[in-house]
């Protein structure tokens, strides 16, 4: 072998190996990607089972029901549609009803039910995604600004 020929040998191994590491970057964050989704948006285009979302809006007017232990039930909605939501473990100190959440989960298969994994409550308005919030304001379901003054 050449000495030009050991340096290209050098380089396209180095090549390779970029391009192997820039793959698994690549197919690891796209494992790890959770899409950020309101009722209305998935009542327009719902997402396969299993599927790793966040759902965020308001938590529903009279729906949080507990069950035993840690187990609780409520409902998210926007103000257009509603989604069922089953949550096992401590909810923040700031989750009420007609607040603002951004839970991270599940589509229960069948069901139709959202299981969720972490539940986050909006403390104001800077805390709430500009997506949530922007959406919310659309809707008219907005309280945040307003109910302050």
């Amino acid at each position: 072998m050449t000495r030009k020929q050991k340096r290209l040998a050098v380089i396209a191994g180095g090549m390779g190996f970029i391009a192997a590491a820039v793959l698994l970057v690549l197919f690891a964050f796209s494992q790890s990607v959770a899409y950020f989704y309101m009722p209305a948006d998935l009542a327009k285009t719902p997402v396969n089972a299993g599927t790793l979302i966040r759902l965020g809006g308001l938590v529903g007017e009279g729906s949080i029901v507990h069950g035993q232990g840690t187990e609780v039930q409520f409902s998210v909605t926007d103000g257009t549609d509603t989604i069922k939501v089953k949550y096992d473990g401590i909810l923040p100190d700031l989750f009420r009803e007609g607040q603002g959440v951004v839970t991270e989960g599940k589509f229960e298969p069948g069901s139709g039910v959202f299981v969720a994994d972490s539940v986050l409550a909006k403390h104001d308005e800077r805390y709430m995604p500009k997506q949530v919030a922007d959406e919310l304001k659309a809707d008219g379901v907005w309280k945040g600004e307003e109910a302050t003054r």
